[in-house]
């Protein structure tokens, strides 16, 4: 019997034995006068099982059989859905299993095995929150994350990301063996060809987004030289699209976010599709995308949209390319990488003019442009005539020969002379 099924009896008793009246005893208990008569009824009938619920010791009807629970014991501590927490575990088993808990019924399933958590619970860091953007395609961050993401199946890898600031829709995805340039190109296409151009992107100060040489003395400064771009944002600025660079990570924290959400969930959805490749995993990775928008992306604060077209005339393979500074040499031939190019332009098309210095554009799959005015001209390797070999003369060897003198020599004619001849007798 609880304590509060104990006052409930004494006070009941009370009023029985004549000591309080049946509105006292209402009071003291904080019921009803009706309900109170209803426990003097029972406790007249049953004495002290009157006051004790009825459903103690009894089953619900609606309880998890002892086979389904020891069922999703044995799942929760099997290798497949290792690592899994207790939220994204309730939702395999509704889609995998065909077992519909909640997340709570799996918690408590866990707790009651010993089986310690994912991941322990911290208090959460106070960081002042920043408002997200009111239109989609206003903000947009991106990332790279490397990790296990296949586990012990396959090396390490990048996963490159964008996710909208206004909504936190991932606007684009793609893995990479390493985190590079190339990789972040193939990730802005895939969002502009999908969506638009953004008014603005924000990473973190990695290499790949700034230059080297980024920091300017004050002679340059005072000398008005612009500040040198990486390849990265020699693209973004043909784009037209700002780019902000992180001081903290604090300060993307969305896309922060969003990875720890991925490796948390993905790499069990990917380890169920039995995936072993990078190839296999980009190419399962739209699905994955549209699971997680239709999860926890959210509505912009306004509907309409800031993404933007391509102008007219503009083209993502001569913008997110790679780019180079030559100058023409005669006949307009260009060296680049240790080999001779011409212009591969007819002979009536205007000519550049040599020692121009021009931009060499090489595109993401190998072609090779020269960017000189506004337009681009393409360029092919010049053939050469070989010359004729001229017949190679045997060099003589430095090792001097030894001299052997012939028969006739005079040195073979001499004859020493003994010594004990000499003497006189």
């Amino acid at each position: 019997m609880s304590k509060k099924e104990l006052k409930r009896y004494k006070v009941i008793r009370q009023w029985i034995e004549g000591y309080i009246t049946g509105t006292q005893a209402a009071e003291l208990l904080s019921l009803s006068l009706r309900q109170v008569y209803r426990l003097k009824k029972r406790v007249l009938e049953e004495d002290e099982n009157g006051v004790i619920h009825k459903n103690r010791g009894r089953k619900p009807a609606h309880a998890l059989s002892e086979d389904i629970r020891q069922k999703i014991l044995n799942l929760r501590q099997s290798e497949t859905y290792r690592h899994c927490n207790d939220v994204h575990f309730s939702e395999l088993l509704a889609k995998q299993e065909g077992i519909r808990v909640s997340p709570s019924t799996v918690r408590r399933i866990r707790c009651q095995a010993n089986i310690p958590p994912k991941r322990k619970r911290r208090p959460a860091k106070v960081h002042r929150p920043r408002e997200r953007k009111p239109q989609t395609g206003m903000l947009v961050q991106i990332d790279g994350s490397f990790h296990h993401w296949l586990e012990d199946r396959a090396e390490p890898m990048a996963l490159l990301a964008a996710i909208d600031d206004a909504t936190g829709k991932i606007l684009a995805a793609v893995f990479r063996r390493q985190e590079d340039t190339e990789g972040y190109f193939l990730l802005i296409r895939q969002m502009i060809e999908q969506y638009g151009i953004p008014m603005s992107i924000y990473s973190d100060r990695h290499m790949i987004f700034c230059s080297p040489n980024e920091k300017r003395s004050i002679e340059q400064e005072l000398a008005g030289e612009s500040v040198p771009l990486s390849q990265f944002g020699r693209a973004l600025k043909d784009l037209g699209i700002t780019h902000i660079k992180a001081l903290t990570p604090q300060a993307k924290g969305r896309i922060e976010r969003l990875f720890q959400t991925l490796q948390d969930r993905r790499v069990v959805e990917l380890r169920l599709r039995g995936i072993q490749t990078l190839e296999e995993a980009n190419q399962v990775l739209p699905e994955l995308i549209k699971e997680h928008n239709e999860k926890f992306a959210v509505a912009p604060l306004e509907p309409e949209s800031a993404f933007v077209p391509l102008e007219p005339g503009q083209t993502l393979d001569l913008i997110l390319c790679f780019r180079d500074q030559r100058k023409v040499g005669p006949g307009e031939t260009i060296s680049y990488q240790g080999k001779t190019y011409i212009l591969d332009v007819p002979n009536s098309s205007p000519t550049i003019p040599a020692k121009t210095p021009v931009e060499v554009r090489k595109t993401l799959d190998g072609r090779l442009f020269v960017w000189y005015k506004g337009k681009p001209y393409p360029l092919k390797e010049a053939t050469r005539n070989k010359a004729a070999k001229s017949p190679e003369k045997k060099k003589e060897s430095s090792e001097k020969k030894s001299y052997k003198p012939g028969p006739d020599h005079p040195w073979r004619k001499y004859r020493p002379t003994n010594s004990k001849e000499l003497k006189p007798a």
